[in-house]
């Protein structure tokens, strides 16, 4: 009897290889996600995927113009009632904005109120350029100070994160930036977790849907561009232990926000396995990696999705919120019990009750000067609506360039800053508050230094 061996598949070499690159494009497109959990304290990895891979900020750059606000402030080279004027080159910045006019003043606390929680790219210019002299000054403390952190995966090149070529970082950088906002200035944490803000008739709640909703939520920032998909890094408290999510990549605003609170309760309820688990060390000891950032573009803003989605998903508004979510969500601010909710329910729900913090143009107010200002933009705001229902009903066709009739300029475009014209006039009235991006084609400035990494897509805005 003779026993014969089975004949076995030897694969050529050139085929080896594009088996293995099918796998490595396959890998890239399931894991096109960047996730990481850290104690803020320690600095102590919980959870790590894709967490060193390059990636797109979006809004998260407004993060570090934060901190560089907040710095100056702190050394006292500003004050909080420092006021900065809108250039116009602030004013033609893509949405979200405030739309205010060239020349309207803001003092540096209602800007940092204004750009962390409405995501104001107008406003996070003119902190900039007040605090740093321009863009490409300010995006140099920026690159600085990250630097100093040891964020040495990123690179800013503007204030707000709209896409211009060398603007990168990585969920590491990110939660080693978010514990410098938690250590470096705890006095001015307020400003990470402001629930909703109100400028004259208008309400702006937190993008940051944690914020209100998940027990002990208290930081920190959205941000979505096309190219990135929907990113959040967000933190939360629980018995003086505090963590740092990151979600990098996310398909939609509901789902980086389910995928927080998911990692956010794991380690939460980590404390008594932690012995089981293998070390994943500190955050500053993650190895970087050296490729280049996903583009998620077409997974983003194709197909379906014709425009570049929007940063608020209608199905976690407040008012789709089903009143039983809502009640059992709120029983833990008024009892201190941790609802049983499943991630998403607990989203659905309204946020808890709390009053708008009022936002206004000009010098710092307080007491009736301070209600009368607030009236005042009521009225300003309310005003430049009609006139510019007025002009879209009496025009047959929009104006070729710059500003109609009633002083409503037509749909901005791109403005080199090195070239700003004095002309170069905002929208006066924003788009609504449930947008945090834009379709609009964002300037491009010059960068400030580039790493050697792939481009960034220039045709869309952030949030």
């Amino acid at each position: 009897m003779h026993f014969h061996r089975p004949l076995l598949f030897r694969p050529s070499y050139r085929s080896i290889i594009i088996l293995a690159a099918f796998a490595l494009a396959t890998t890239h497109v399931a894991n096109a996600e960047a996730l990481l959990l850290v104690e803020a304290d320690s600095g102590k990895v919980l959870q790590a995927e894709n967490a060193t891979n390059p990636w797109y900020p979006a809004s998260l750059t407004k993060m570090m113009t934060a901190y560089v606000t907040l710095k100056a402030v702190k050394e006292g080279r500003i004050t909080m009632d420092t006021l900065f004027t809108v250039s116009p080159i602030a004013a033609s910045q893509a949405p979200s904005k405030m739309g205010f006019r060239p020349g309207t003043q803001v003092t540096v606390d209602n800007a940092l109120k204004m750009m962390l929680v409405k995501s104001a790219n107008d406003m996070a210019v003119v902190l900039a350029e007040g605090v740093g002299g321009s863009i490409d000054g300010f995006s140099a403390l920026m690159n600085e100070n990250a630097q100093r952190l040891g964020m040495t995966q990123t690179s800013y090149v503007n204030p707000n994160g709209l896409p211009a070529d060398g603007h990168i970082t990585s969920a590491r950088d990110l939660a080693i930036l978010a514990r410098a906002i938690i250590h470096d200035l705890p006095e001015y944490e307020y400003f990470v977790h402001i629930p909703s803000i109100r400028y004259g008739r208008r309400v702006t709640q937190n993008f940051n849907k944690l914020i209100g909703r998940y027990p002990g939520a208290d930081g920190f920032k959205t941000g979505f561009i096309c190219a990135s998909g929907y990113n959040l890094v967000a933190s939360a408290t629980r018995n003086g232990r505090r963590l740092i999510a990151v979600v990098l990549g996310a398909s939609s605003g509901h789902a980086r926000a389910v995928k927080a609170v998911q990692m956010l309760d794991r380690g939460f309820g980590s404390d008594t396995l932690s012995w089981l688990r293998p070390t994943l060390g500190t955050v500053d000891s993650l190895v970087p990696i050296d490729a280049s950032p996903p583009n998620l573009r077409d997974e983003m803003c194709s197909g379906k999705r014709h425009k570049p989605a929007s940063d608020e998903d209608e199905d976690t508004t407040a008012g789709n919120a089903s009143s039983e979510a809502s009640g059992q969500a709120l029983a833990f601010f008024s009892t201190g019990q941790t609802p049983a909710l499943k991630p998403s329910e607990l989203l659905a729900a309204a946020p808890a009750p709390s009053e708008p913090i009022p936002v206004y143009t000009g010098p710092t107010r307080s007491g009736p000067a301070l209600i009368a200002a607030v009236a005042a933009d009521a009225d300003t705001q309310a005003a430049e609506a009609h006139h510019g229902k007025k002009s879209r009903h009496g025009a047959k066709k929009p104006p070729e360039a710059g500003a109609d009739e009633a002083g409503n300029e037509a749909k901005p475009k791109p403005v080199k800053h090195a070239n700003a014209k004095p002309d170069a006039a905002a929208k006066s009235a924003d788009k609504p508050a449930s947008a945090e991006k834009s379709d609009a084609k964002p300037a491009k400035p010059k960068a400030v230094a580039k790493p050697a990494t792939k481009p960034a897509p220039k045709s869309d805005a952030n949030g």
